[in-house]
């Protein structure tokens, strides 16, 4: 039994967690997430923070302002539409708020952001990119994930999770697509705290069970390249594409999640030989 609660509670807050990330700028109670995770408000709130390791208004805070970080260095918003959206009822508090949060004011880390940039990628200038990027109308998929919390490179044991999960229930099809969603930049939040799915693609009739989710990636326009090597290297083709092509592109990065597609399985394939096509959510400015 005691399983059996604890696989329950599991997927009750794993449930809270993507709605509070799809509603991040919406006006979001106690009532309404604690409804959402099917506990009394009462409780709700200390059963988040002993799962998640913050409170519940922490936690909406962090994220809306993480996401307002990679927004001023990925986007022309300006300072107070970022503050408005983030939720703040103005753009001191929210510069005060931001200035705690990163030790910076929204100015001086966007400056600080781009030279960095600039940094990582000392050949690259705009008109000299040498990156194979197309636009893609995306179609929704439904996948079942499993959800790590922590550092990048230690992602392997949701994919095992999942993986061990998926095998005896016959959802590895030849159609079927290993996704990867990346929702935090590792230059913005804490390495303990970043968020990633392991996913697969599925048709099947599944449902939630304990760590093992199911969720729609809904559709979408995407900047799509790929990714030759290590997956260590990641970020470099991330920072290229987002930090060179796309302020050159016409078009702005939106908030949705990126995506990886692994083509090929680091099992039998060498490193150097991996293919990784990343998928950047977009909007026309």
């Amino acid at each position: 039994m005691k399983d059996e609660t604890q696989t329950t509670y599991q997927q009750r807050i794993l449930k809270v967690l993507l709605y509070i990330q799809n509603n991040l700028y919406e006006n979001l109670t106690l009532d309404e997430l604690a409804q959402v995770a099917c506990f009394s408000p009462y409780h709700f709130h200390r059963i988040f923070r002993g799962m998640v390791g913050e409170t519940l208004s922490a936690y909406v805070r962090r994220l809306r302002l993480e996401r307002a970080a990679q927004r001023l260095t990925q986007t022309g918003r300006s300072v107070t539409e970022l503050a408005f959206d983030a939720g703040y009822e103005s753009v001191e508090s929210f510069t005060r708020a931001f200035k705690n949060r990163f030790g910076m004011s929204p100015g001086e880390y966007k400056k600080e952001s781009h030279a960095e940039l600039l940094i990582r990628l000392p050949n690259m200038t705009q008109g000299e990119i040498q990156m194979d990027v197309q636009i893609k109308e995306v179609p929704a998929r439904k996948v079942v994930f499993v959800r790590h919390t922590g550092p990048y490179p230690e992602c392997g044991k949701a994919w095992e999770k999942l993986c061990d999960w998926a095998g005896p229930r016959g959802l590895f099809q030849p159609g079927t697509e290993f996704i990867g969603l990346s929702y935090d930049d590792p230059e913005v939040t804490p390495p303990d705290k970043i968020r990633y799915d392991a996913c697969l693609t599925t048709e099947a009739d599944v449902q939630p069970e304990g760590e093992i989710g199911v969720q729609t990636i809904e559709a979408g326009l995407y900047a799509v390249t790929t990714h030759h090597g290590s997956y260590m290297k990641l970020c470099e083709t991330y920072a290229a594409l987002c930090g060179q092509w796309a302020p050159a592109s016409g078009y702005e990065i939106c908030s949705a999640p990126s995506m990886e597609i692994y083509l090929n399985s680091p099992e039998d394939t060498p490193e150097d030989e991996l293919l990784t096509d990343i998928y950047v959510p977009i909007e026309k400015r």
